[in-house]
């Protein structure tokens, strides 16, 4: 298949490599010219502009950082629609429905179908081809898309209206982020009480605190120090206040909800967006006087 990739950032680069080393043919575009060097050099043909990319292929992916880079990329001057060959657009990144409602809706204008389909797994599961695609598209536009998504991991079906798919990824986004911000508060706790901390991650996956910080993330990349998870603070605030935002214009309450957009704000503003999210560790480490690491021997 012939298909276009706009957006290669951490995620979107190893998204796209996939797709292409499935033999699919690509045209691809980003705003930093050596990550699309770097797929040509693999044999992807490189565009100047999203709209170069829409001229080219019917199918179009993009894995974008923020809902204004989308909508920019799919009905901004030099976007998706000022090109004549696309009828459809693949959305893998997180912008929150009401986003991907008004894309939809402008890209429809132009008769250009809208896949809503956010990713989770991050840059290890983006290479390995193990994400998981959280879908809502009208069913024969599914069905046209699926067999190039499945090489990039498990496709779930979730809805056929735009933006259920964003919904799906938020509360995913929240869960996850909430149970690394109250892992990295227990494990300070335990540390500053004269827990090993290798010890607690042990316990705690045998009872029944375990998740997916506990299984992974703190092994991973807290422990040793390395903060080398692959997905950046400035992300999981922006998706945490996403979900935090779409919840109360729906009249859903959030206690639990609110402390956790301040801590990833908080963490976002004194590390830097850039910052590893597993670092939301360190500020609770400094205001505890102590670190959560592996001990020698």
């Amino acid at each position: 298949m012939e298909i276009g990739f706009v957006g290669l950032g951490n995620i979107g680069l190893p998204m796209a490599r996939r797709l292409l080393d499935a033999g699919h043919a690509m045209v691809v575009c980003d705003l930093d010219a050596a990550r699309v060097r770097r797929m040509a050099d693999a044999g992807a043909l490189p565009a100047g502009t999203a709209a170069e990319v829409a001229a080219r292929v019917e199918t179009v992916f993009t894995s974008l950082p923020s809902p204004p880079a989308l909508e920019a990329v799919a009905l901004g001057a030099d976007g998706l629609t000022e090109g004549g060959a696309v009828r459809r657009l693949v959305d893998l990144s997180t912008v929150g429905p009401d986003t991907s409602r008004r894309v939809a809706a402008g890209l429809a204008e132009h008769g250009i179908a809208f896949v809503d389909a956010p990713v989770s797994g991050g840059v290890a599961g983006a290479a390995n081809g193990t994400l998981a695609l959280m879908v809502a598209a009208a069913p024969d536009e599914r069905a046209a898309v699926e067999p190039v998504l499945a090489a990039l991991g498990r496709v779930c079906a979730v809805g056929e209206e735009p933006g259920l798919g964003q919904v799906m990824k938020l509360l995913n986004n929240y869960l996850g982020a909430t149970a690394l911000a109250a892992t990295a508060e227990a494990f300070v706790y335990g540390v500053k009480a004269g827990l090993d901390p290798a010890i607690m991650v042990d316990v705690v996956n045998a009872a029944s605190g375990r998740n997916s910080a506990t299984q992974d993330k703190f092994p991973r990349s807290v422990l040793p120090g390395t903060f080398d998870y692959g997905f950046a603070a400035g992300l999981m605030a922006k998706d945490v206040s996403l979900f935090a935002a779409d919840a109360e214009a729906r009249g859903v309450p959030l206690w639990v909800g609110a402390a956790v957009r301040e801590v990833w704000r908080f963490t976002r503003d004194q590390l830097g967006p850039d910052a590893d999210f597993t670092e939301v560790v360190r500020p609770f480490e400094v205001w505890a006087g102590v670190e959560v690491r592996e001990r020698p021997g």
